[in-house]
């Protein structure tokens, strides 16, 4: 039976600097992709990179073969060396997998509970698999339910009230600094999604003045209007440090774009008026040693735990209502993972059952023709209804066997005892999507559907 495999690591395993070197591109992650889908024994993957975690999700034949090499994967793609990730990665398989998934979408895993942004991650990571046909029937099921749960959370439970974006929470923190922002100047350096999340906020909390910076102009100036702020280019950077009260940086650049020297000369023109620099990307932006500076004041995201810290308190009861839904929705996949077992046994059962009717009624067929059409659809009505009942019993009883993971020995049974065989799409519909398929008996010779008699 294949198997369902998570191999990754994320804020609650590693720091920053181990979780930057992990980091994947979108370039890197299709390479991935593309690579480990070619191994022979693993069928789907997919590939969860976050500023909190990067995850490999992989459908393979063997456990031990999809852990080394969604391990190898990561080495070979990023930054991160073979005996770091060793020290900070987990493992989770099949059930564990699922309900670690359901967990991240719906927020309950992340640094922040209850955020909003990892929806749209999880999203993002399914549509890419999906965009290079490394996502199956597996993949996409579990993809698909770990979205609907997380919606479910937050629609069924209050875990989303409150300050829960790593946005919001990080000018939180840059208003704990600086008290009113009224009047104060921010620039935000870079001009994505995490950007204009913190924009929004930095509008919400009343800062006087927001200028963007990004490395393409049209892209700044394109936010610069959704915030009615103003938008540059990289070339104007130095001259907006000079002016800016808060610095939010949150690029994609796969190393940090404003060193010590950066901030220390910025610092010398304005005159003793202190900076806060907020890091929210994953590679960092900031140059740690910024922190040294008399005058600045750096915090990078794993300095938000201390603000996620004092929301937590208030959302454990509603956690707590979480994870039930969670499980009650990993519960499901289960059964419906294990259910399509059954479903070519079940299907191959009432097909002969079927065809004996079929049979029966021709083999009478000039008895039926001298009845009336009302007639002959009480005979057809009355003998469809005794298949059902004789098939009621087995059918559920096969099924519950199925999802309680005990159903190959009740299937081969059923098979043997009704020279059953299970239709090629049918079987290979049940291994595509993880669930045991019986081979049928030897010699065993499928019901041909009899003609309806007319």
């Amino acid at each position: 039976m294949p198997h369902l495999q998570v191999v990754g690591l994320s804020h609650k395993t590693a720091p920053v600097e181990q979780r930057e070197k992990a980091a994947l591109t979108p370039a890197k992650t299709r390479s991935l992709l593309r690579e480990l889908v070619r191994h022979p024994l693993i069928t789907e993957v997919a590939a969860l990179s976050t500023c909190n975690r990067t995850e490999v999700y992989i459908r393979a034949q063997d456990r031990a073969v999809a852990e080394e090499e969604a391990c190898r994967g990561l080495v070979e793609h990023t930054k991160i060396a073979r005996d770091e990730l060793d020290c900070v990665r987990y493992v989770h398989g099949d059930e564990r997998a699922a309900a670690h998934l359901f967990r991240v979408a719906s927020s309950l895993d992340s640094m922040v509970v209850g955020e909003s942004e990892i929806q749209s991650q999880v999203r993002a990571t399914w549509d890419l698999a999906m965009e290079e046909g490394t996502a199956g029937p597996l993949l996409d099921r579990l993809f698909r339910q770990a979205l609907e749960t997380g919606k479910r959370v937050r629609r069924e439970t209050r875990v989303s009230t409150g300050p829960v974006s790593v946005s919001t929470v990080a000018v939180d923190l840059v208003s704990d600094v600086l008290g009113d922002l009224g009047g104060r100047r921010a620039l935000l350096v870079g001009a994505g999604r995490m950007a204009e999340s913190t924009g929004r906020a930095l509008v919400e909390h009343g800062v006087g003045e927001l200028m963007v910076v990004n490395r393409t102009v049209g892209t700044a100036r394109d936010l610069a209007v959704r915030l009615n702020a103003r938008g540059a280019g990289f070339d104007r950077l130095a001259g907006e440090l000079v002016q800016a009260d808060i610095v939010v940086s949150s690029t994609d650049a796969p190393h940090p774009i404003l060193t010590r020297a950066h901030i220390e000369w910025a610092l010398a023109e304005r005159r003793d008026r202190p900076m806060v620099l907020v890091d929210i990307a994953v590679p960092r932006d900031l140059d740690p040693g910024i922190a040294g500076l008399d005058g600045a004041v750096l915090y990078d995201i794993d300095d938000l735990e201390a603000v996620v810290e004092a929301n937590r308190d208030g959302r454990r009861m509603e956690a707590r209502r979480a994870e039930a839904l969670v499980a009650e929705e990993v519960r499901r996949f289960v059964e419906w993972r294990h259910g399509l077992a059954a479903a070519p046994i079940i299907a191959s059962l009432r097909s002969m059952a079927e065809a004996i009717r079929q049979g029966e009624l021709t083999r009478h067929g000039a008895q039926l023709d001298n009845l009336a059409p009302e007639e002959r659809e009480r005979v057809e009505a009355l003998t469809r209804a005794i298949v059902n009942k004789l098939l009621h019993e087995p059918t559920v009883r096969v099924r519950q066997a199925a999802e309680s993971g005990d159903g190959l020995r009740h299937m081969e049974s059923l098979q043997h005892l009704f020279g059953l065989e299970v239709p090629d799409r049918l079987a290979d519909a049940a291994r595509e999507a993880g669930a045991p398929s019986p081979a049928p008996p030897a010699g065993a010779v499928p019901p041909n559907p009899l003609p309806r008699a007319s």
